[in-house]
């Protein structure tokens, strides 16, 4: 796929360019993005250049990875990024940093929100779904205002530095934010029949 753009009433979500290199390694050298997210620790130039060149056009022409820059409407750097990856059974999951001085302006709500809703309607994407690390309360608490409903915890479901950690997991389905899904769904009932002891699989 061809990078897309989106607007949202303040933002401007567009595909990042060779000359955010710098903005991107001066914001990942901020120790909680290093600590919360997957990205390498220590973050040296080499590694925006990488994300840059390579991890995020690679992303899109193979649609595996769709990574917008996060700016001002007024334009300028980046001030975060926000990703959809690793599609499973249809589904895509969300990603997110910001720049420490741009947070708590609800910037990233307003953000993924757009990002979610292109996802529904234009990807036909059946489920969103968010991991954080068991910890992240800053993540767990954009995600919430999203909409996302928090499913449980995932042991070792989550590799970061080399080291497998507990999760967090959540989702968002079309009809949270009001929107058709592409394939129907019949939710759980309380008190419903069990049926037989057979997996999904089987």
């Amino acid at each position: 796929m061809e990078p897309v753009t989106l607007t949202t009433d303040r933002l401007l979500l567009d595909p990042f360019l060779p000359e955010d290199a710098d903005a991107v390694y001066a914001s990942c050298q901020d120790p909680e993005i290093q600590r919360w997210t997957t990205i390498p620790s220590p973050y040296g130039r080499q590694d925006a250049e990488y994300f840059l060149h390579r991890m995020v056009p690679d992303g899109w022409r193979r649609d595996t990875e769709y990574t917008f820059a996060l700016r001002l409407r007024e334009g300028g750097r980046p001030i975060g990024a926000l990703s959809l990856h690793d599609p499973r059974a249809g589904g895509w999951e969300i990603g997110f940093w910001t720049d420490k001085e741009h947070r708590g302006r609800g910037h990233l709500t307003e953000a993924a929100l757009a990002v979610a809703r292109w996802a529904f309607t234009e990807l036909g994407c059946p489920r969103l779904e968010w991991r954080a690390e068991v910890g992240n309360v800053p993540s767990r608490a954009v995600a919430e205002k999203i909409g996302f409903r928090v499913e449980g915890v995932l042991r070792a479901g989550l590799v970061n530095k080399g080291t497998l950690r507990d999760c967090w997991i959540g989702a968002l389905l079309p009809s949270d934010l009001g929107l058709p899904s592409v394939l129907p769904y019949l939710p759980a009932r309380e008190g419903a029949d069990r049926g037989p002891a057979v997996s999904a699989g089987a």
